[in-house]
């Protein structure tokens, strides 16, 4: 499992550092100004639904479902399933594309209603999203392909393709001179990539010869299964999005650039969130589905326990980095062009907000497992729910005295409280068992978190003043220094605490 787990999270650290280029290039060329915020709601947008319908309360549904008729059925019954899923997901994302498109000044009102007190950001938010919007149709078929892929051991397609939309977006910004603006240009670089996304991972699953086609959709028990958890896992889903829709809403009436700061700032935070804690989500639900339709319960706990061990001890490094330096890593990766010093600082704060809730975050994937591959999507949906109500109030509560800062914070003291739920719920009906050896791994990154964090509050001092002398890129040495000496201490003091405590992750 831990090699299936480093190839996704290998990909996916392709995909994080072609986005980290692609926002360096984003906000070299837009800043934070009224066509970076209207661009950022254009891109939003799309992606918000699609973590709704398909990456989010689809996968989630879909793939335990295939996994169970794959394991007791074979493969030409899952085939059938999938295909019949698919010609139904078409059809719908169809309808929604064509209502979208109609009624997309009602759409970007609602979702950044502070965008009407300047017509022209709100004009042109409107047209960038109806360009962006067809990007929900074709990454829909890429989700419901991908699923069937990882349901099959094929992981590293699927998390590559998402590197083509960084690609695409740093190709067309590279042609913004023959669009009206960059956020033009931008806009239609989201569509072209899901064009190119779903050409990838339709060529592998054809090559395995396990993609679906058209087939007219009728009920039997998979799809009635299917609709059974569909339902429940949108409503989860949406939860989760509406706490992301609220931090566009309301930030859309803070100064402009509020939306942009909190965007260049959640791309940092979403680093470990993709590289780590989704990449051991993606592995562990199939693995846990298998296990548990073949009745091994034993060993889904197992490999959870093992999944949750892994993601801490990675994502560790990355909390402490972004408590201790913020700002730095922020002007070291952004500030040029049209990001000056003073949205460095902006986005850095909201950084750091972010960081509160990354452990909890990470984890979400891993916890969500307990439940999904069971084809329990009801029990998440009153968790998630019930974190959003109260994500929602802390935001409201927050914005006052903290502005752009109080919204990140709300969103990290949100997901804490929705992984808690998740905990107890799971732990009290006994679907998950966290071992001696998980425990001994925590203690473990603790220790070696704190000498890191020691390490991170004494060293900048004395290397930055090497640096200082440097002709230009003082901040990019600063940061490549300490990450790279950081990195080291950090492992040969968990690898140290690992030893002393017993631990070793193959093991339960």
């Amino acid at each position: 499992m831990f090699r299936k787990i480093l190839s996704v999270g290998g990909w996916t650290l392709v995909s994080r550092l072609t986005g980290f280029i692609r926002d360096v290039v984003i906000a070299a060329v837009m800043g934070t100004g009224p066509v970076a915020d209207a661009f950022v709601v254009a891109f939003k947008i799309p992606n918000n639904f699609r973590q709704i319908f398909s990456e989010g309360a689809f996968n989630n549904a879909f793939l335990p479902t295939y996994a169970q008729v794959l394991e007791k059925e074979g493969e030409d019954k899952a085939r059938s399933f999938a295909s019949r899923i698919t010609t139904l997901m078409l059809i719908v994302q169809v309808a929604l594309l064509g209502l979208a498109f109609l009624a997309m000044p009602v759409v970007v009102n609602l979702l950044a209603p502070g965008f009407t007190d300047e017509p022209a950001k709100f004009d042109l938010a409107v047209t960038l999203t109806r360009i962006t919007f067809p990007y929900l149709l074709f990454i829909t078929l890429v989700t419901i392909l991908s699923a069937i892929l990882n349901a099959h051991e094929r992981f590293a397609v699927a998390a590559a393709s998402p590197v083509l939309l960084n690609l695409s977006l740093i190709v067309a910004l590279a042609l913004a001179f023959l669009f009206p603006n960059a956020g033009h240009a931008a806009a239609w670089g989201v569509t072209v990539s899901g064009v190119l996304q779903l050409g990838l991972v339709w060529w592998d699953a054809q090559r395995k010869r396990i993609a679906p086609t058209l087939a007219t959709p009728r009920s039997d028990p998979a799809m009635r299964s299917f609709f059974k958890t569909l339902g429940p896992a949108v409503i989860g889903s949406a939860g989760v999005q509406i706490a992301i829709f609220a931090d566009t809403i309301i930030a859309s009436f803070l100064p402009t650039g509020a939306v942009s700061s909190l965007y260049y700032a959640d791309r940092i935070y979403q680093l470990p969130l993709g590289v780590i804690g989704i990449a051991a989500g993606t592995v562990l639900l199939p693995e846990m589905s298998r296990r548990i339709a073949g009745g091994d319960v034993a060993g889904a706990h197992a490999a959870q326990n093992r999944a949750v061990g892994l993601t801490l001890a990675l994502a560790a490094p990355f909390l402490v980095a972004f408590v201790a330096m913020p700002d730095l890593i922020m002007t070291a990766l952004f500030q040029r062009g049209a990001f000056d010093a003073e949205a460095a600082a902006r986005a850095g704060a909201a950084l750091a907000a972010y960081s509160v809730g990354l452990p909890a975050a990470v984890l979400i994937r891993s916890a969500l497992a307990s439940f999904y591959a069971r084809s329990d999507t009801l029990t998440p949906l009153y968790a998630s729910l019930t974190a959003v109500a109260a994500n929602v109030l802390l935001k409201i509560v927050l914005m006052g005295p903290f502005g752009v800062v109080g919204l990140a914070l709300g969103t990290a003291l949100g997901v804490w409280i929705n992984l808690i739920l998740l905990f107890i719920l799971a732990h009290r009906r006994g679907w998950n068992d966290p071992s001696k050896g998980l425990l001994r791994t925590c203690i473990a990154v603790v220790f070696a978190s704190l000498a890191l964090g020691a390490f991170a509050w004494l060293a900048p001092a004395p290397l930055s003043s090497w640096t200082n002398t440097l002709p230009a890129w003082r901040s990019e040495t600063l940061l490549a220094v300490l990450g790279a000496s950081g990195a080291i201490l950090y492992g040969v003091v968990l690898l140290g605490g690992m030893k002393v405590f017993g631990v070793r992750l193959a093991r339960r």
